[in-house]
């Protein structure tokens, strides 16, 4: 009898791994954007990931969002949550540019300020346990 052969990694495993642009080239990633703003003018193209160092939080299945430009950091955040079904007793923190980002600011705004040369803005959540 023979050992039944390794499983194939899936697409959540390699995306888990690798960065969405590591995943694109930047051409890939600039028409992308363009096509999506253009579709999309009142949107913010965001690509949100698990900062590398965090492991107390799942990493997203899905990482690209299409959000209102009026909507607030902090209901960016509570939409995150959501997706990746995270208990209350949780914390998670949003960060882009490497400085956390400001609940009570626009996306619109934080991507005026910090949208990235291929025109997505790129925010990164790390959590902890906040009591234990």
């Amino acid at each position: 009898l023979r050992a039944p052969p390794p499983p194939l990694p899936s697409k959540t495993m390699s995306s888990d791994t690798k960065s969405y642009r590591e995943l694109k080239t930047l051409e890939e990633r600039i028409d992308e954007s363009s096509r999506i703003r253009a579709k999309y003018p009142d949107r913010v193209p965001v690509i949100c990931e698990r900062c590398n160092k965090s492991r107390s939080l799942a990493a997203l299945e899905k990482n690209k969002f299409l959000v209102p430009a009026d909507l607030t950091i902090g209901q960016f955040q509570f939409v995150v949550r959501k997706r990746l079904d995270i208990t209350p007793e949780k914390a998670m923190f949003l960060f882009c540019g490497g400085k956390p980002a400001v609940g009570s600011k626009s996306m619109a705004m934080l991507y005026k300020n910090n949208k990235d040369k291929d025109g997505f803005l790129y925010i990164t959540y790390a959590g902890e346990n906040t009591y234990g």
